[in-house]
């Protein structure tokens, strides 16, 4: 679930560790901090350091002190950004990761802030080993959990168990993943954590979950889907999300019709790629022109609700029936 730049390093140096994705960053901070600090010496060889609590002349003290007893020692800098400011922190910054000090491992991890065009991270991003974390879309969470759970905890959760971890939960990663691991324990070793599991572990489940919605449109049980939609609205869903959701979800389906399995397996993150085969076999029921004008529609779909003062329900049930009626009215007949 990590950059090879980061999995594989053994040279030390300076890492840039930035974006909107705390929880990851977090990972991998941990895993540099773990790979080059010695057990026996942590105590003299590792540095917690928060930017906007530290100065730059104690910065740069902790920089230069070399490795005790060790052959590493590792600097972690929190809120890097906080330093961004300072024409001298910068220069201590941007002289380290340009000519590191043997035996250091300094691990910047920062937030850049939004819009920023700032050349000091521009710089650092080309001379550290820079990897940048943007956060895991909403709609893509459950996918990146199965991932995640068999890659990184050695634990099968189902793709229908995850998305209604997150649909109860939220979509906030370091809480699911806390989740996930507690309901592998309560199942036991090699059991999968399937939905029933995700009950007995006390989250109230949505009556219906948006993934699931999706896939339905997708099936084209249109009726069902129709049904589904005021439990959507009523749970909180707004009718611009779910338009979101299903313009992405639409279009790679499109890519499986134009281009087949070696086209969505590359159009898909990684994370995803299990999810190949049900999004192929949602697009045998689909029509170049049939997604065509099912695309059209959620786009003059999404203006309405962004100006009109039809009720959001009633505009997406429409978008629903012409779908149905394009289809002949007897897709997904309950």
């Amino acid at each position: 679930m990590l950059p090879k730049s980061l999995t594989t390093a053994r040279n030390g140096g300076v890492f840039f560790l930035y974006g909107g994705d705390e929880f990851r960053k977090s990972v991998a901070a941990k895993l540099l901090l773990d790979r080059y600090a010695d057990p026996a010496t942590r105590d003299f060889n590792v540095d917690l350091i928060e930017g906007s609590e530290t100065s730059v002349g104690r910065l740069a003290s902790v920089i230069a002190t070399p490795p005790m007893m060790a052959e590493w020692r590792v600097v972690h800098l929190k809120e890097a950004e906080s330093l961004a400011g300072s024409p001298s922190a910068r220069k201590v910054i941007l002289d380290t990761a340009k000519n590191p000090p043997p035996g250091l491992v300094l691990i910047l991890q920062a937030t850049v802030p939004a819009r920023s065009r700032a050349k000091f991270y521009k710089d650092l991003a080309r001379i550290a080993t820079a990897v940048e974390f943007k956060p895991v879309p909403a709609d893509e969470v459950p996918g990146w959990l199965v991932s995640w759970a068999r890659e990184e905890a050695g634990v099968t959760i189902e793709i229908e168990a995850a998305r209604a971890l997150a649909g109860a939960a939220g979509t906030e990663l370091g809480m699911l993943t806390q989740e996930v691991r507690k309901l592998a324990e309560m199942v036991g070793d090699g059991a999968a954590v399937d939905v029933e599991a995700v009950r007995r572990g006390g989250l109230r489940l949505p009556r219906q979950d948006r993934w699931a919605w999706f896939d339905l449109v997708g099936n084209r049980q249109i009726r069902e889907a129709a049904r589904g939609l005021p439990v959507l609205l009523s749970q909180g869903e707004s009718a611009v999300g779910l338009v979101i959701g299903l313009s992405t979800h639409l279009l790679r389906i499109g890519v499986a019709v134009e281009g087949g399995q070696p086209a969505l397996q590359s159009a898909l993150p990684p994370y995803q790629r299990f999810l190949a085969r049900r999004i192929l076999g949602q697009a045998r029921r689909w029509t170049r022109a049939d997604l065509a004008e099912a695309l059209r529609g959620l786009r003059r779909l999404d203006q309405l609700l962004k100006a009109s003062a039809i009720p959001d329900e009633v505009l997406v049930e429409e978008w629903l029936l012409a779908l149905m009626v394009r289809s002949g009215g007897a897709v997904g007949a309950a």
